[in-house]
């Protein structure tokens, strides 16, 4: 039986690393388990594995430093999230860029003041 692609090709623990991984500018596993311990538990080999995994896809890079591996982010964070909307928008929303404008704008969760801000974007964006 063929395997069903996922939405993205990233998991929940990947991008929760990937995002520290760039706000740190480059990282251990022990720096990126410390910051997660401050919100839940993680083990040391969960990161480890999360991290070697992320630079298997490319999405990181790395070099040894004596014996610790220090990681670096090998793709921009707007590409990633470029890729993972384009991806997003093909597979849930056949295609259309507008039918995720729609339903983002629909959104319950989605206030007055951030309605208005997308209105502007959208305003002030150059044919």
């Amino acid at each position: 039986m063929k395997r069903k692609k996922s939405l993205t090709p990233l998991g929940e623990t990947e991008m929760e690393v990937l995002h520290h991984v760039w706000e740190l500018g480059e990282a251990s596993v022990a720096d990126v388990r410390n910051r997660i311990l401050e919100s839940r538990e993680v083990a040391y080999t969960t990161i480890m594995t999360v991290m070697r995994n992320l630079d298997k896809k490319g999405y990181l890079k790395f070099r040894k430093e004596g014996m610790t591996y220090i990681y670096s982010p090998n793709k921009k964070p707007d590409d990633v999230r470029f890729n993972l909307v384009s991806r997003l928008i093909d597979n849930v929303f056949h295609g259309s860029p507008g039918e995720l404008v729609q339903t983002l704008v629909k959104s319950e969760n989605l206030g007055e003041k951030e309605r208005e801000e997308i209105k502007k974007m959208i305003d002030n964006l150059e044919d």
